[in-house]
């Protein structure tokens, strides 16, 4: 019996409840669909997923074709896709980006199903859009950070090797580098293969612990030396897969450099001497020992003589070649058993141990007097510079590193006063005379601050017809509590403490003051003598100082006379002979202190720019009846005249020297004969009578 036909109502009721359940279960699935009609190519059905796809709802899309869906751009570029679908029927797919409504670009897979009736003709096709955007930018990601590895592998300037299980994956160009392997000959051996037995181990304990850390070892490189490293552990995941990663620190240079840096520490950088503090820590291991032994050993204080001149003239340069030069012949012609060591600038510190008697000492001083002295050619010039040597002796002027370095100081000092190039053994005496140089070299400085230097006027006049031929500036302290002192008594510690410079430069100013008011005052039309220091010479503006204060004053350069030393100028300092000519053009005079008490050469007074010399008092004052004393003194006037120079005698104190002298032929003459020197306003009282 056959089933009753159901009613019309409830079967499109039916239909109905199926195209819903069907719409809902379309617009659920996370894929966009579409269904395209063959002719025309119309769209008859879209899901949710495919209108928000292209900013669209489903009244909007149903009767369009594709090339208004989603542009004629895209369908362009689509269609050749979709024409091989019509041809072939066969399924066919493509990815491609499209914006999505709200502006960003989206990465989406398509693919067209075509749709064929019972006889195989195409009636249409469906269209699947999947959102692959996150996994193409996942894909994109773990590119970027394989690249990123690859890159920081190659580009890393540190050794890093992979490895997994102790066997290598992979190694970077530096590691292969440093250990001088290639890439075929490290993958897939075990990283033990490369360190030496006695850290393999360690390095396996580590390898077994998984511990991310750091540490100092050792790698093999191929040719079998060992090579200092620092291995840095981790542990990280690559490819679903647990690996080792060890950067590979060499640790060569780093040692080195730490090295370096002790060593630096310990010795002087110009000379690679020991410096202070290293010396210091022999001498403080060493006297215990000495002690115990009952033995002696000697503190050696070596200081070159007017070494700043070199920088001030020469520059830094040759100044340091000399001091490597010294520190050279210092060290060659000691034994090895003394030690040598740099304190700083031009100051060394001789070390002579293993029981040297003191006879053995004064026997180094002196050849280290001699050696240190010879001439030094540098930059085709010679240079020469003398030490000055002080000693202490352990136990006697001593018992610690402090007391013996600072008596060896002492020692030294003194021999400095007492006329530099020579070596002087420390006394207890030494220490109360350093102290009372220390103090009056306070004193001095304060004095110069409260303005209690003067200058005393003492005149020069021509053993021809008597008249004034110039004037000698000279300094006096009037000290608030012991009146006035000599320059003998303050100058000679205001040259070794460098108070000269500022003391030689109020001299000239305050002379160059006075003679200027004597001239404008038409009481003085001679030239004024002024002293100038070493220290003075060998300032780098040595030159634009006197021209400024000749400026200032308006005192005209004629009327100024430099006296320099013999010790002054026979270092044959190009920058003084050059400053010297360069005043000579302005009319300033130069004359030559003491002639005949230091050591100028002949060719020195015919290249410098001299005219005067000043015959030292020590040869005026025997004459005219020690024979000697007369035969400079005649030889020096003699010279003078024919180098076409004035010659002016010091220290003339009785009528027979200035006749004598006249009788030779001496222009001048200087002393207390004439007048003894003055205070200014004395001198400008004296000027006034005639």
């Amino acid at each position: 019996m056959s089933q009753p036909e159901p009613h019309p109502a409830v079967v499109v009721e039916a239909l109905r409840a199926e195209i819903a359940q069907f719409r809902l279960l379309a617009n659920s699935v996370p894929v966009a669909i579409a269904y395209y009609e063959a002719q025309g190519f119309t769209c008859r059905f879209a899901n949710r997923g495919y209108c928000e796809m292209f900013g669209r709802d489903e009244a909007s899309v149903i009767g369009c074709t594709f090339a208004e869906v989603i542009g004629p751009g895209a369908a362009t570029l689509i269609q050749p896709l979709v024409d091989r679908m019509l041809a072939e029927h066969r399924a066919t797919s493509y990815e491609r980006e499209i914006a999505g409504p709200d502006g960003v670009p989206r990465h989406i897979d398509v693919n067209l199903l075509p749709h064929l009736d019972a006889e195989r003709r195409l009636v249409g096709a469906f269209v699947l859009i999947a959102d692959i955007t996150r996994h193409r930018h996942a894909e994109y990601a773990l590119r970027q950070s394989e690249e990123r590895l690859a890159k920081f592998m190659h580009a890393s300037a540190e050794g890093i090797v992979f490895h997994k299980g102790g066997r290598i994956t992979d190694v970077n160009p530096p590691l292969l580098t440093m250990l001088g392997y290639t890439l075929d000959e490290m993958m897939g051996r075990m990283t033990l293969d490369f360190i030496p037995p006695q850290e393999r181990p360690r390095v396996a304990a580590v390898i077994a612990s998984g511990a991310e850390i750091g540490y100092q070892s050792l790698a093999t490189h191929k040719s079998g030396s060992e090579i200092p490293v620092e291995f840095i552990v981790r542990t990280m995941r690559h490819n679903d897969e647990t690996l080792r990663m060890t950067v590979v620190r060499d640790m060569r240079d780093r040692l080195a450099a730490q090295e370096r840096i002790h060593f630096l520490a310990h010795h002087d950088a110009l000379t690679g001497l020991p410096n202070r503090y290293s010396f210091i820590e022999r001498i403080e291991a060493l006297v215990p020992k000495a002690v115990d032994r009952g033995e002696r050993f000697a503190l050696v204080f070596i200081d070159l003589d007017h070494f700043k001149r070199v920088n001030d003239s020469l520059g830094h340069l040759v100044g340091d070649a000399l001091l490597r030069t010294v520190a050279r012949r210092i060290t060659s012609n000691l034994r090895s058993t003394d030690l040598v060591a740099r304190f700083g600038g031009d100051e060394f510190v001789v070390l002579l141990a293993d029981d040297a008697p003191p006879e053995a000492v004064h026997e180094v001083a002196h050849k280290l007097l001699q050696v240190v002295g010879e001439p030094v050619e540098l930059e085709g010039r010679l240079i020469s510079v003398t030490p000055s040597i002080g000693v202490s002796l352990f136990p006697e002027h001593g018992r610690t590193p402090d007391e013996l370095i600072k008596h060896a100081d002492t020692a030294m000092y003194d021999a400095k006063s007492r006329g530099r190039a020579r070596f002087s053994v420390f006394a207890p005496a030494m220490a109360e005379a350093a102290y009372r140089a220390l103090a009056l070299e306070g004193q001095l400085a304060q004095a110069l601050r409260d303005g209690e230097f003067v200058l005393h006027f003492q005149p020069q006049r021509s053993l021809a017809d008597g008249a004034l031929a110039g004037v000698e500036v000279l300094i006096r302290w009037r000290h608030p509590e012991q009146g006035l002192i000599e320059p003998d008594h303050f100058l000679p510690v205001a040259e070794s403490r460098r108070l000269m410079v500022p003391i030689g430069h109020w001299v000239l100013e305050q002379a160059l003051l006075q003679a200027a008011r004597w001239a404008a005052a038409g009481l003085m039309q001679v030239p004024v003598a002024v002293n100038l220091s070493a220290e003075q010479c060998a300032e780098p503006d040595f030159a634009e100082r006197i021209e400024r204060a000749l400026l200032e004053t308006g005192l005209p350069p004629p009327m100024l006379e430099l006296e320099l030393t013999e010790r002054t100028l026979m270092d044959e300092q190009p920058e003084v002979r050059a400053a010297l000519h360069r005043l000579k053009r302005h009319g300033v005079r130069v004359a030559v202190d003491d002639f005949g008490t230091g050591y100028s050469s002949l060719g020195l007074l015919k290249d410098l720019p001299i005219d005067r010399l000043k015959i030292d008092r020590s040869f005026v004052k025997d004459l005219p009846h020690d024979g000697r004393a007369a035969a400079i003194a005649s030889a020096i006037v003699q010279l003078g005249h024919g180098l076409g120079l004035e010659v002016l005698a010091e220290g003339v104190e009785t009528d027979q020297q200035r006749d004598w002298l006249a009788g030779r032929g001496c222009n001048a003459m200087q002393g207390f004969l004439d007048a003894r020197p003055m205070p200014a306003a004395e001198f400008e009282a004296w000027l006034q009578r005639g």
